[in-house]
């Protein structure tokens, strides 16, 4: 699997959500949480171009880009590599770090009880 940065990822992150944009229109939705620039943007596309990650279309004088991986096993994979390499691909010592250090909430443990139940099934 690719290795996607955190920064990366946010940018992958607006691509999911709505693919095709150009790195303005990819700038302007990260919004004024991130002091990033255009050009700044425009490297991280080039990056994740580069990895496999987004392919491009030219439009005109502009680039639009697109997610050429898919979201659910991009994450689906970079979680199993998480829990392999920390917890030694197990789950339960997982959910319960998260328990302890995160807290969960009465819909967390609502929803973990459903998948509990549909796993048993």
């Amino acid at each position: 699997m690719m290795q996607i940065s955190a920064a990366e990822l946010e940018v992958m992150g607006i691509l999911w959500a709505e693919p095709g944009l150009a790195a303005s229109d990819v700038h302007e939705k990260l919004g004024d949480g991130k002091d990033w620039n255009v050009r700044t943007v425009k490297t991280f596309l080039a990056r994740l171009v580069e990895k496999g990650a987004v392919t491009t279309r030219e439009d005109g004088r502009r680039y639009l880009y697109y997610p050429a991986i898919d979201e659910a096993e991009y994450k689906g994979s970079a979680a199993g590599q998480f829990v392999d390499r920390v917890f030694s691909g197990r789950a339960a010592p997982l959910v319960a770090h998260l328990a302890d250090t995160r807290g969960l909430t009465q819909d967390d443990i609502a929803e973990l009880e459903k998948l509990l139940g549909e796993l048993k099934k």
